[in-house]
């Protein structure tokens, strides 16, 4: 129902929760390399459990490539930087839900280039960041939130 997009993981276990999200919420996972890992690694597998396997992944080589072929129009960047609140934007199925690397975010062209389309999460003023797969749940639920009906209806809850 939704597509959850992350650019340039670094980090193993948070790519492994961010796939049991996926799979437990219908959504399918694009993962934008370089990756930080290999998708053999121990720890992604680990953290994935045994959801790992029949999570619906697709690679992708570059963001380049990736936004050759979606539309960005259909995206929701997610950045500390962001101009709105998550809660504020209108999740449609279908969806992209982009998140960046754990240590350096969405690439700036992107964001500048298409502000109107970044949200964020509200946080204190003390916190800096969330942890990437938090930040993902929190985001792709309140998509699901705003879809309930169709969600419930395609998955039979």
């Amino acid at each position: 129902m939704f597509n959850v997009v992350l650019v340039e993981p670094e980090i193993p276990p948070n790519t492994g929760n961010v796939g049991r999200i996926c799979l437990n919420s219908g959504a399918t996972l694009h993962l934008i390399k370089p990756l930080g890992f290999s998708l053999e690694e121990r720890q992604l597998k680990r953290a994935g459990l045994d959801y790992w396997p029949r999570v619906e992944l697709k690679l992708w080589e570059s963001l380049e490539e990736f936004l050759k072929e979606v539309s960005i129009n259909r995206c929701h960047l997610a950045t500390t930087k962001g101009v709105k609140p998550h809660f504020d934007a209108r999740f449609q199925p279908g969806d992209y839900l982009l998140f960046g690397s754990e240590s350096r975010g969405l690439p700036p062209f992107l964001i500048n280039s298409h502000r109107d389309r970044t949200i964020r999460i509200p946080m204190t003023p003390e916190g800096r960041s969330l942890n990437l797969a938090v930040s993902v749940g929190i985001v792709l639920y309140e998509g699901i939130r705003q879809n309930f009906i169709q969600w419930s209806e395609k998955y039979g809850y």
